[in-house]
């Protein structure tokens, strides 16, 4: 079963595509970490909680995984156009601490989030923006003598007018940028989406160094390519952010290392989608943002909020509301109940049976992951499983351990109080979201369409029948 092949959405070409490593059996990944200038809120992690999908899934497939995660701890200033403060030097004057202190401070943070969300941290490297000025100032080297950077008063740019690749990763309307899109406030540029590589020190900042044109620290874009070039190699196989990076600074990441090495940077492109939150974007401005602790402090645990992640496609705009995360909570919880049912007949001196993996369930699990990461049928045919009376319950246990070693939702743990042990069956929102567009269809009077997505739905174990009421229709489990 693990030879089935994996597939995922290639931002560069805008396909799904089969999954080819560089290297047989080894896989190098990179993924943008934090700018640690503050905590990291639940927005922020959905990103390192795809990641670490990827990487699990991966794994579970017989790759070696090699996952570099960087942390900015200098160079990222307000504006993506290369303006504005540095946001770590901004905190670190607010808090009146160093600006090593500071970054120290929300990078703990940031680990310890990951640790309660069950992501894997001891394999995966955190390599400083901070400590690897060297290899960054050897890549700008390297542009200058490919005749790619030029110097004007503010620091040292990328000229893109050089690069006509640049803005393919998305298929981004680059003459749309030129023509003001992306504002050039800089009258110096010689093109509206040049970039910074170097940036001059106007003033004694708290982390500055020499380089070979002023006393200054690096652009944003170059930490990531040096260490991604100086851990993973001139090609790698996978680079993940979220879709806000497409635009500015994956490309130019692209840009300045096809530069030097003349080779791709990474084969696959992986993004994931933004969450809102009460429908609105996140803001810390306007308040309008929530952090772990503060649903920990609602009862909700950070690892009911990376299930109900799970329960919407990585690559869809999820809004996120209390009462949604208290619904999946509950549905994280019926499948707990099956270890905390064993749980109580262990503490009655009966031994619980060791379990068999459905081959079936199995198969299908792995299926729905290696097709681009296909979390919300997973999820669906975890509860199909629960109910499925044709399966023990100690082969119920044993399959949902299997499947937990690529979600990782610490699945074996016990929920307390459990006072029932038939499973509570929960739709999920890959049915509902089957049943709505098979609504649309027929409103729209395809019914082939229809049609299919009803026997869609079947196929999940689900059967749909028209209603009267408002809603138009009734999902009951076969």
């Amino acid at each position: 079963m693990k030879d089935l092949p994996i597939y995922f959405k290639n931002t560069l070409s805008g396909q799904l595509e089969e999954f080819k490593p560089v290297d047989s059996g080894n896989v190098g990944m990179y993924t943008c970490g934090p700018t640690v200038y503050g905590n990291v809120h639940i927005g922020n992690l959905r990103a390192y909680v795809f990641a670490d999908l990827v990487r699990n899934t991966l794994i579970y497939n017989g790759y070696d995984v090699k996952q570099i995660t960087n942390i900015t701890d200098v160079g990222h200033l307000v504006s993506d156009e290369d303006e504005g403060a540095d946001k770590v030097e901004e905190q670190a004057k607010k808090e009146s601490l160093d600006a090593k202190v500071i970054t120290q401070k929300y990078t703990d943070y940031f680990m310890s989030s990951l640790v309660k969300l069950e992501i894997e941290t001891k394999s995966t490297q955190f390599p400083k923006a901070s400590e690897n000025i060297p290899e960054q100032i050897r890549m700008i080297e390297t542009l200058f003598e490919k005749e790619f950077a030029y110097i004007i008063d503010d620091g040292v740019y990328f000229d893109t007018s050089k690069f006509p690749e640049y803005g393919e990763l998305g298929n981004i309307n680059i003459k749309g940028l030129k023509e003001g899109a992306r504002v050039n406030s800089n009258s110096q540029k010689k093109n509206s989406t040049d970039f910074a590589l170097w940036k001059f020190s106007k003033e004694k900042r708290l982390q500055e160094w020499k380089s070979p044109w002023g006393v200054g620290f690096p652009g944003w874009h170059i930490e990531c390519s040096a260490m991604a070039s100086k851990f993973l190699g001139d090609t790698f196989d996978i680079h993940t952010g979220g879709v806000d990076h497409i635009p500015t600074h994956h490309n130019n990441e692209i840009a300045q290392s096809v530069a030097i090495h003349d080779k791709p940077l990474a084969n696959y492109w992986l993004h994931v989608n933004h969450i809102t939150i009460d429908g609105k974007k996140i803001s810390k401005s306007t308040g309008n943002t929530a952090y772990l602790e503060d649903l920990e402090t609602k009862g909700i645990s950070p690892l009911d909020y990376k299930y109900w992640l799970y329960t919407s496609h990585y690559s869809t705009l999820s809004n996120f509301t209390y009462e949604a995360v208290i619904a999946a909570q509950k549905g994280l919880n019926s499948i707990r109940q099956i270890f905390s049912v064993a749980g109580s007949l262990e503490d009655s001196n009966y031994k619980v049976p060791i379990g068999e993996i459905s081959r079936n369930y199995l198969e299908k699990f792995i299926a729905h992951i290696n097709n681009n990461l296909d979390t919300p049928k997973a999820i669906a045919l975890t509860h199909q499983l629960l109910s499925d009376k044709r399966i023990v319950w100690p082969d119920k246990r044993a399959t949902i351990l299997e499947f937990d070693k690529v979600l990782k939702l610490d699945l074996s743990k016990t929920v307390e109080k459990v006072e029932v042990v038939e499973v509570v069956e929960t739709i999920s929102s890959v049915i509902t979201d089957l049943a709505q567009k098979r609504q649309t269809a027929r409103a729209d009077r395809d019914y082939a369409k229809a049609d299919a997505l009803r026997e869609e739905i079947e196929n999940q174990g689900y059967m749909i029948r028209d209603t009267d009421d408002e809603v138009g229709y009734k999902i009951d489990k076969k």
